[in-house]
């Protein structure tokens, strides 16, 4: 990042106040970051991002009294703008698909280095959908495709390279076609399939339309 106007804005929930300083002073020492704001108590941080400007919710799943799917509801609610990754050290599948159909944009494991939180942080913003394939996996087995859509070939492709994780200027690049042309056919899809957000999209992708894919 050349200038702050070009660091990702971020806002950390977590009720454990001493990891939340930590990677308060992690994110702060890249140029690459603002952080927004800081919470220990989810109702504090829903007031505060109502007025104010985040691109990243950097969300901790165990908030103590509750979780993170407290928090999909009044986000959805205040029509919050900016993108959503759960930090866990693990979850039920339940609720890790329950948080993937709420619209979140990854799920980031405590276990795995500062180095790789600071690039997801960095993928996420710019579009890409992080959801652990073991996630997906567990969440799909017993699921049978419903082709009741048909998608045109340029779809069909946008789907499969979300499915790959890849952000929207990539995929312009693969298909060599512009961004607001990536943006269009996102757009199509999300009309058509009825969903909001990229990971709600590869969810339904891979539980009704793999036949197609």
């Amino acid at each position: 990042m050349n200038s702050t106007t070009d660091a990702i804005r971020i806002y950390l929930l977590d009720d454990h106040r001493l990891f939340r300083e930590g990677l308060r002073r992690l994110l702060d020492s890249d140029e690459r970051f603002i952080i927004a704001g800081q919470s220990g108590d989810s109702a504090q941080a829903v007031a505060e991002l109502q007025t104010t400007s985040v691109d990243v919710l950097v969300l901790d799943y165990d908030l103590g009294k509750e979780n993170a799917l407290a928090l999909l509801e009044p986000l959805r609610a205040m029509n919050f703008s900016g993108k959503t990754l759960i930090v866990t050290a693990g979850l039920p599948d339940k609720d890790a698909l329950a948080l993937i159909k709420g619209g979140i944009s990854g799920i980031f494991h405590k276990q795995e280095s500062p180095e790789d939180l600071q690039r997801a942080i960095v993928e996420v913003a710019q579009g890409r959908v992080l959801i652990d394939q073991q996630y997906l996996q567990s969440v799909v087995a017993a699921v049978q495709p419903q082709s009741s859509l048909r998608f045109t070939e340029r779809e069909r492709i946008t789907l499969r390279y979300l499915l790959q994780g890849l952000a929207n200027k990539e995929i312009a690049s693969n298909l060599n076609i512009s961004e607001s042309a990536v943006k269009a056919t996102l757009q199509q899809l999300f009309s058509k399939t009825g969903v909001r957000t990229r990971s709600q999209l590869v969810l339904l992708a891979i539980e009704k339309y793999r036949d197609q894919l």
